[in-house]
């Protein structure tokens, strides 16, 4: 969650894949690279378009990442390779759905771009323009149909997609906001610090007056930052205290701006009607559901339509579960299929679970 308008969108390349079947009368499922840019930075993606008759134009979602390095796939190499995006194109593909992922600053063949030579200039607003970039250059894909257009974003990628669903034109028909980042950066950080601080307290690796002094110090250097003063790292953990340091460095221009938005206010821009999935996992030990309380209130207020905000039971932040821990859990999969089947013109109440 941490390190990580448009410019004219450049011709798509190549085909890259292809079945080796298709229905007779029907043009096959295929993925195809494209490429279009952001601030002067050239961005790298795929584009997966279902089976489908000739001259169709199909409903079409912009897939957006998590936090931190996370490429096209939902990986973050070599360490993680849950494959997030990819699985929630096939998901997404049953559905006839075609989905646009790409390579987001400092990933894949993107990199860094423009921001090579000076990567602490990389603020979270750039990562908003270059999803808008993305956005607009699905838009403008043969097969797709502008007025169905969809946003679905993992994590960090839901707030992205939140904020291009009340900017992006045309406006989206749908959101899918899959563990959404819900409220403020550093607030998440703290809860997610404080609740590792309370685990290693029931294991014994804190006393309670340690724990206390601890998310004291946590919370203290929460406000330092937002005022733009040093750290006081000596009550911290030698890990927190390295986490703190290094929002104050070369990521410090992301973290401020990052902070800076409190999803629940960006609700407010989406066009009244605006079909929205809100997701989260009743084992999301990152973005627990409480947290999505009032980016949920604030849904309902700007009077989005649903399926609303709906809990996975036994599922991560990755949108796994115990008996699926390396393919998107079976509630997930049933929550995008009723997001997908309500049709992008069927505005209903937004439900509050």
């Amino acid at each position: 969650m941490f390190r990580h308008l448009a410019a004219a969108v450049m011709a798509l390349a190549v085909v890259t894949a292809t079945p080796a079947a298709a229905t007779p009368g029907l043009v096959p499922a295929a993925d195809r690279e494209v490429v279009f840019t952001a601030d002067g930075t050239t961005v790298y993606g795929t584009l997966h378009v279902p089976e489908h008759r000739a001259g169709q134009r199909l409903r079409s979602a912009l897939l957006l990442p998590g936090s931190g390095p996370t490429d096209r796939d939902g990986n973050q190499p070599p360490g993680a390779a849950p494959d997030t995006l990819a699985q929630l194109a096939d998901a997404l593909d049953r559905d006839g759905i075609a989905t646009l992922r790409f390579d987001k600053y400092g990933t894949g063949r993107t990199g860094l771009g423009a921001y090579r030579d000076h990567p602490e200039e990389l603020d979270y607003p750039a990562f908003v323009r270059q999803a808008r970039a993305a956005y607009e250059s699905l838009r403008d894909q043969p097969e797709t149909d502008p007025h169905a257009l969809l946003v679905v974003g993992h994590s960090e990628g839901a707030m992205t997609g939140l904020l291009l669903g009340g900017a992006a034109r045309p406006r989206p028909a749908g959101l899918a906001l899959l563990q959404p980042q819900a409220i403020r950066m550093l607030d998440l950080v703290a809860l997610q610090l404080k609740a590792q601080i309370d685990e290693a307290t029931r294991q014994g690796r804190f006393t309670p007056e340690q724990r206390r002094t601890v998310n004291a110090a946590i919370d203290a250097a929460v406000t330092s930052l937002r005022e733009h003063r040093p750290v006081d790292t000596t009550d911290l953990p030698p890990a927190v205290a390295q986490l703190f340091e290094a929002f104050q460095g070369p990521n410090a221009r992301f973290v401020e701006s990052d902070d800076a938005v409190h999803p629940p206010d960006t609700a407010a821009a989406l066009r009244p009607g605006t079909k929205v999935l809100l997701t989260c996992g009743t084992d999301d030990a990152q973005v627990p559901c409480a947290t999505t309380d009032a980016l949920t209130t604030a849904l309902r207020h700007a009077h989005a339509g649903g399926p609303g905000r709906v809990a996975l039971p036994g599922v991560d932040h990755l949108l796994h579960d115990a008996d699926h821990p390396n393919t998107l859990a079976p509630p997930v999969l049933d929550a995008l299929r009723r997001f997908a089947r309500q049709g992008c013109g069927a505005p209903q109440s937004l439900i509050s679970r």
